[in-house]
């Protein structure tokens, strides 16, 4: 299961980073989009190095070596802005890539580079109010061609939609706003694993 991060700082962040990795988190990308490149060196010190096979950075992509991290996401913008050239040389140096996309279309067009996509919002999102759902995927998932790059459910995804998810076709789900929008973030996180794996 994929978290991304919450795009501001929140109180006990690091402390809830670090609370779910010791739950199970396999992937944690951080999407800092205000964050200047001390900021962000400053933050990857504090979740530490010990977890850098499990984050993705979305941003100062040029930090990723320097802490010993593997996995880069980029965003639409950057994605249609980078060559095809340039994102074999990321895979040559071994790099795992993601990104993200907002309708079925630009999935079929996707370079074979990429080891997963974002698609959403599935549902109604938590985190951006009166950001309703894509509800465009449902058919194309049926007919789905592109296998190569694995398709993440992402926008309003709480244990109770998880199942739902998986059916429509999706590879699995990313989480933000049922973490960070939460009072009990652990016990969401908990709760959507479970519905994950029993799946």
């Amino acid at each position: 299961m994929i978290v991304i991060s919450n795009p501001t700082s929140i109180k006990n962040e690091i402390i809830l980073i670090h609370s779910l990795f010791a739950e199970g988190l396999a992937l944690f990308h951080i999407r800092k989009p205000y964050f200047s490149e001390d900021d962000m060196k400053t933050y990857l010190s504090e979740i530490g190095l010990e977890y850098n096979n499990r984050l993705v950075l979305h941003h100062h992509h040029q930090l990723a070596e320097d802490f010993g991290i593997t996995r880069i996401h980029l965003t639409e913008k950057i994605r249609i802005e980078t060559s095809e050239e340039s994102l074999k040389k990321w895979k040559e140096r071994e790099f795992k890539l993601s990104t993200s996309i907002h309708n079925m279309v630009d999935f079929r067009k996707l370079s074979n580079v990429f080891d997963y996509a974002f698609f959403g919002p599935v549902f109604e999102s938590i985190s951006k109010p009166n950001y309703a759902s894509n509800s465009d995927f449902t058919i194309e998932l049926e007919n789905r061609k592109n296998n190569k790059t694995a398709l993440i459910a992402l926008g309003g995804i709480t244990f109770d939609k998880i199942k739902t998810a998986l059916e429509y076709g999706f590879d699995d789900v990313a989480l933000l706003g049922t973490i960070w929008n939460s009072n009990n973030p652990i016990e969401n996180f908990k709760l959507c694993q479970k519905a994950d794996l029993s799946y």
